[in-house]
């Protein structure tokens, strides 16, 4: 029966459905296409032999077309914010050493520069689009999953963050660009993906929307830095959980072709002489390092593993403390341009060059990962700073190399995790890599302390490298936040060189290990902070997740919606949910699963079922059928009300509903006879109210009189008709009660509705990890349990997130040791789930085993 109805029935009649409504809807009409599929099919059967224009049409729908577009317009817009806010920096310095005498001066510069451009970015931002704020990488983490957020892939948001991006990198505020640019190049990818399904209809398809975005992410990071290799492996361990391959090769097609173009207008534009590395160096090749330096590169690896998790923690604490005082927060939601221009403040006087920025080499803030990456060491040349060219300013007369990159990281931490939370585009790989090249330079700088005469290997003093130190600390920090091991890679592509390798890979592995193990990845906690519906990753050493079943989590009072019911119960199950589909079921009594509805189609099925205008046609019918036999009642002396008694008859009023309403004045009851007379002569008056305006233009007054005398007169019968009215009307205001409560007693009829026949079902026995597998590899927001066709429970999104997050920490209660037993004896009268639905009472037998079970599983427990 199951088998026949879904196969044979539903299919039947929803194909007679929508044929139906579309000869309605076409009637008298040229056929209207749907979708861009089949206006591609029509315009390739018109064109068959048109061989060139169709061959056209096919190669611009290509998915290569695409890519390049993509690549193209994401390079150029990576250039283009790059060379604006290359430009805000250089009128920012020269602005600043032109008032070179006057320190004061150069103070309300150094601060008010940055000030205005981070006021003007939250401003944009709070004005156009308030989905731009942030790094875009936990919403993007969100949608790929298959949640949709509203206005984030926009074009208010696209230009929203390109030009508050521009100014917040043009400040100097430790921002970042690349969590931005990830958000950029996915709004752009789905714009692009809309204009390309003119050409090709597959574009349109849900399926191929998450492959879009893949694409974006993987651009977004090629072209920030030129990256491409990096930048598809980074976008694959950030965005995804389970990654498609038939996207790698489209991931690394246009994020090589962003980079390249990328990088070819740094060169027209004279930044370069060449295609080379962003952040080039000159490691000596023949032998970078020594395998007595492991250690140290284990050290830092450990080491930016526990500083990566604290980052991370104090960013979560900073906004959450923010949040937990209600005064403050109220305070900062309505005055939402002092948390910024406070922050912004601090930061610039701290870093002023003539203040503590002395200490903290405050005038290489803006190129401060260039010196980093210095091949020289600067404990060896601190008396002559000629050499260092610009590193020259970490060097102070009175105060030690070590003791101010200790500085520059201890202040450039707490700026990173305060800067990262202000209401503008900002992202956190930048200031962490910055901050992991400091501390790998303070290693280095140190080891080259220890060893000042360099590793003696085979006969030969090789000298120690500390800006290859500080490579490795920035890959293994940015590691640690990001939770990816991918960033070793974009260190490769950034600097240009491949020379540290091994030790690069086992930082970045220890880092990973140690900050795993404590806080999740910047923007997991993110999402925790925003309350995003994301899944969570499962523990890979908890057994309790094959332990804990879907029967453990689901939800057993099921609202649902039965193939008998009546539009009272359907009107009843609306009003007392909130969810988006509801279960269809055979009857409450078998609980066969019959298939899902949308809320919005039960909607609309009980809205057109209790609309005015079926009403108004049931009534029309309903008079046709009294039409038929003469009136006999009480009324029918009166005399009859005629329409063409009215002087003015609007000339824009249907002729045939005239004919009608006289037809019918005469055979009716004067109440309603009287109501469709007021009906009319409203309408009447509002078509004189226009001819009045037309008169008193053109004619003479004594027309206009005469227009007003007869609005008066039939004012005067409109009084008359509305006393008459009031006697009688009171049982006729009733009727339109009367008749949705006669309605709503009525059963459904869900042929006009669109029925899923196929929702995504699970058993009571599958596992909490298959359960997480399957929710994550194709996207579910819910599941329905059955047990043999029968509906048991349903299964959403936050009661699997609200299990996974108690099954490492406790949260949930595991099963019995006796439950399989318990489930072998279960009685099936004791297994219905719904709305309104109780239990019934278990059997004295089973009262006494569950009560043995329960005594067991303390008795066990103690």
């Amino acid at each position: 029966r199951y088998t026949d109805q879904i196969t044979d029935n539903i299919s039947d009649k929803e194909a007679a459905k929508l044929l139906k409504k579309q000869a309605q809807r076409n009637h008298g009409r040229p056929l209207k296409r749907d979708s861009q599929v089949q206006i591609k099919e029509e315009h390739y059967s018109k064109c068959q032999g048109r061989d060139n224009s169709c061959y056209i049409t096919l190669l611009l729908g290509e998915d290569w077309i695409f890519l390049v577009l993509l690549g193209l317009v994401m390079a150029l817009v990576s250039w283009g914010v790059d060379y604006a806010s290359a430009k805000t920096v250089q009128a920012y310095k020269w602005t600043y050493r032109a008032l070179h005498p006057n320190v004061p001066l150069q103070y309300v510069v150094w601060v008010a520069f940055p000030l205005g451009l981070i006021l003007f970015a939250a401003s944009f931002c709070h004005f156009v689009s308030p989905q731009a704020v942030g790094s875009g990488i936990p919403e993007l983490k969100t949608i790929m999953r298959g949640v949709v957020l509203k206005e984030y892939l926009t074009l208010k948001a696209f230009v929203a963050k390109v030009v508050a991006l521009t100014a917040g990198l043009g400040s100097g505020m430790p921002v970042g660009k690349e969590g931005p640019f990830v958000h950029i190049a996915s709004i752009c990818a789905v714009v692009l993906s809309k204009f390309m399904s003119i050409f090709c209809g597959v574009y349109e398809q849900p399926y191929y929307y998450t492959d879009v975005l893949t694409v974006g992410c993987a651009v977004g990071v090629g072209c920030c830095f030129g990256t491409p290799l990096g930048g598809v492996l980074f976008s694959i361990e950030v965005t995804s959980t389970y990654f498609a391959v038939r996207n790698y090769w489209r991931g690394f097609f246009a994020a090589t072709f962003s980079a390249f173009v990328f990088r070819v207008l740094a060169v027209w534009n004279k930044d370069a002489v060449t295609i080379t590395a962003l952040f080039r160096t000159n490691f000596r090749m023949d032998f970078p390092f020594d395998l007595q330096e492991l250690p140290a590169f284990a050290i830092i690896g450990i080491c930016s593993g526990f500083l990566g998790a604290f980052f991370v923690y104090l960013n979560r604490q900073v906004v959450l403390g923010i949040r937990r005082h209600k005064a403050l927060s109220q305070f900062l939601t309505k005055y939402r341009l002092i948390y910024p221009a406070v922050i912004t403040f601090c930061i610039a006087s701290v870093t002023f060059p003539h203040g503590f920025g002395q200490f903290m080499a405050g005038e290489v803030r803006l190129e401060t990962i260039s010196t980093l990456f210095d091949n020289y060491t600067w404990i060896k040349h601190s008396g002559d700073t000629q050499i260092l060219g610009k590193s020259a300013a970490w060097i102070h007369p009175k105060v030690s190399v070590f003791v101010i990159i200790l500085l520059f990281f201890l202040v450039k931490f707490c700026m990173a995790v305060i800067a990262t939370t202000m209401p503008i585009p900002c992202g956190g790989f930048m200031p962490v890599f910055v901050l992991g090249a400091a501390f790998g330079r303070l290693i280095g700088e140190i080891m080259a302390s220890l060893f000042p005469n360099g590793i003696l290997f085979d006969d030969i003093l090789y000298q120690i490298l500390p800006g290859g130190y500080a490579v490795i600390g920035a890959a293994a920090l940015t590691g640690a936040v990001s939770h990816t091991v991918s960033t070793a890679v974009i260190c490769f592509e950034l600097t240009g060189q491949i020379s540290h390798i091994l030790p690069m890979m086992v930082a970045v592995i220890l880092a990973n290990m140690v900050a795993q193990s404590l806080q999740p990845s910047l923007y997991d906690s993110i999402i925790q902070v925003k309350k995003l519906p994301y899944l969570p990753d499962l523990g890979w050493n908890h057994i309790s997740k094959y332990n804990i079943f879907v029967e453990d989590i689901m939800v057993q009072d099921v609202k649902f919606v039965s193939s008998n019911c009546k539009y009272r119960d359907l009107q009843a199950v609306l009003q007392s949910t909130t969810v988006k589909s509801l279960p269809l079921v055979d009857s409450p009594e078998s609980m066969i699963l019959l298939g899902s509805v949308e809320r919005s189609e039960l909607q609309a099925l009980l809205q057109t079922h209790l609309s005015p205008e079926r009403r108004r046609l049931l009534n029309r019918e309903m008079q046709q059928k009294l039409n038929e036999a003469p009136y006999d009642g009480p009324w029918a002396n009166l005399p009859k009300l005629k329409h063409e008694s009215f002087a003015y008859v609007d000339e824009d009023e249907d002729t045939e509903e005239k004919g009608e309403v006289r037809e019918r004045s005469g055979q009716t009851p004067p109440v309603l006879r009287c109501q469709a007379t007021i009906v009319i002569e409203f309408g009447h008056l509002f078509s004189v109210k226009k001819k009045l305006m037309i008169f008193w233009l053109t004619c003479y007054k004594e027309q206009f009189y005469s227009i007003w005398q007869t609005v008066l007169d039939r004012w005067r019968k409109m009084k008359k008709m509305l006393l008459a009215l009031a006697i009688d009307s009171s049982p006729f205001l009733c009727q339109i009660d009367a008749w949705e409560q006669e309605e709503l007693n009525k059963n459904v009829c869900f042929d006009s509705c669109r029925v899923d026949p196929s929702p995504f079902q699970l058993v009571e026995r599958t596992s909490l990890h298959k359960t997480h597998t399957l929710f994550s590899l194709l996207g579910l927001s819910h599941a329905y349990v059955t047990s043999m066709g029968k509906l048991r429970g349903v299964l959403a999104l936050e009661e699997l997130q609200k299990a996974i997050e108690g099954s490492t920490r406790s949260g949930v209660r595991l099963r019995p040791p006796l439950a399989s037993f318990r489930d072998i004896n279960r009685t099936s009268t004791n297994t219905k789930v719904g709305q309104g639905v109780v239990p019934s009472q278990a059997t004295p037998s089973k009262f006494k085993l569950e009560t043995f079970v329960q005594q067991s599983h303390t008795n066990l427990s103690l």
